[in-house]
């Protein structure tokens, strides 16, 4: 079910980007989607979700300037974002509202994930923010229209508080996190960077009706044929009422993904070959 990983030129590779760029912008253009673009400074007084991740983590092989370089990268990029009202039937697209992340701009050269391994782009570190966006919107009553998810699993679980694979990708432009309000009352993304996390909520003007819990429903490795492994799970959300009464059970995505280091397997993880 799952090949081994495709070893593309880079000539293929840049023909491929280009034209899912150019894809992209046509559907930006001619879309009749309206998408979010009001940013108000009047902070909405019904706090929604909020979560904090740290900006500065302890990776094997990875040179702290690259941390410190998305740091930058992550201030300028919520500029376009705090404050911004997702209002009734509008469209939040991660990267229409960032733009590209050049140098021009005041980006820098950041960590960024390529194929299961470390580049240092202009730019990189900007996944932080879109997963961060990502989680907290599973919180709420929003719906995900597009989101990627990472191909690889770089990093061994150490102090994981969230689900394998609950975040969302992000390259410039094609691979975007779109997010549409199909509520009746508007909504607002709020996000700051202090001295040690990048922090962000959701916020509206009346209290929700219910409350979302994500979990990890399965989860499970497999051995390939080739050699390597793959992670696999499925997450799902329990949606509550205001009396904590679980109404529904939602499947929320599942992820499929390159485990770039041997897995440390607990009974029952490992099933048969792919």
């Amino acid at each position: 079910m799952y090949l081994q990983p495709i070893q593309r030129s880079k000539f293929r590779l840049l023909l491929g980007k280009n034209y899912y760029t150019l894809r992209k912008h046509l559907q930006w253009q001619f879309s009749k989607e309206p998408y979010a673009h009001r940013q108000e400074k009047e902070i909405r007084p019904h706090l929604y979700f909020s979560h904090r991740t740290p900006l500065y983590r302890k990776l094997k092989n990875v040179d702290m300037w690259l941390q410190e370089n998305k740091v930058t990268n992550l201030k300028i990029a919520i500029k376009r974002l705090n404050g911004l009202v997702l209002y009734p039937g509008e469209t939040l697209s991660y990267w229409k509202r960032i733009g590209n992340p050049t140098a021009k701009k005041g980006y820098l050269k950041g960590m960024q994930l390529s194929h299961g391994s470390f580049i240092a782009n202009v730019g990189g570190g900007l996944c932080q923010l879109s997963n961060l966006i990502y989680w907290m919107t599973l919180h709420t009553p929003l719906r995900v229209t597009e989101r990627n998810r990472h191909s690889y699993d770089v990093f061994p679980d150490v102090k994981r508080k969230q689900p394998f694979g609950s975040g969302a990708t992000c390259v410039y432009n094609y691979v975007d996190l779109q997010i549409k309000n199909e509520t009746d009352t508007p909504m607002q993304l709020c996000l700051e960077v202090s001295d040690t996390h990048l922090i962000g909520a959701w916020r509206g003007e009346a209290a929700l009706k219910n409350n979302y819990e994500v979990y990890e429903k399965e989860h499970w490795v497999t051995h390939e044929y080739w050699g390597g492994y793959l992670r696999h799970n499925i997450i799902h959300r329990k949606v509550k009422n205001s009396q904590g009464v679980m109404i529904d059970d939602q499947y929320v995505t599942e992820n499929h993904a390159i485990m770039m280091y041997q897995p440390f397997l607990e009974q029952g993880e490992l099933k048969g070959e792919g």
